[in-house]
């Protein structure tokens, strides 16, 4: 049998990769990683197919050991209404009124159903983040809510 050609070589040599299995070999690949970050490899190339390979192996890895956890609804709101730079009164069409924006959004008044539809409609938040629980904050004591109109109370 011939030897392998100088391409076959290259390759095998390109895609000498391990598994990353412990925190040192972790360390390893990311360093080779960051060291080929800004380089732009040909398309195909051994070198390029090698980075890529790493790069699937290293973000694995922290999936695995560096889990991020999904924010609660609010926070994801808020994520999303700075990423599209958006402010409270752009969420009235979702909400109805600046009242009920703010109480969204600081967490005094939970989300509706029909709230998540129309976030998952309009800012493309997941619905499986959405609907999430999450802790409202309790009411405020002495503030109770009156149930008198302002006309009532004036004529009282």
């Amino acid at each position: 049998m011939p030897p392998p050609s100088n391409v076959a070589t290259e390759r095998m040599d390109a895609m000498d990769i391990k598994p990353i299995r412990t925190p040192a070999d972790y360390l390893q690949a990311l360093e080779e990683v960051q060291a080929d970050w800004d380089t732009d490899f040909p398309e195909g190339s051994p070198q390029g197919e090698r980075y890529e390979v790493l790069l699937t192996l290293v973000e694995a890895y922290e999936n695995e050991h560096f889990p991020i956890a999904d924010p609660d609804p609010i926070a994801a709101i808020k994520i999303r209404m700075a990423d599209q730079g958006l402010e409270n009164k752009d969420l009235l069409p979702i909400f109805g009124t600046r009242a009920r924006v703010y109480e969204v959004l600081n967490k005094i008044r939970g989300l509706s159903v029909e709230h998540i539809r129309e976030l998952n409609k309009r800012l493309e938040i997941p619905a499986e983040i959405l609907l999430k629980k999450y802790r409202l904050k309790p009411p405020t004591p002495g503030k109770k809510k009156s149930t008198k109109s302002k006309r009532q109370k004036s004529a009282a």
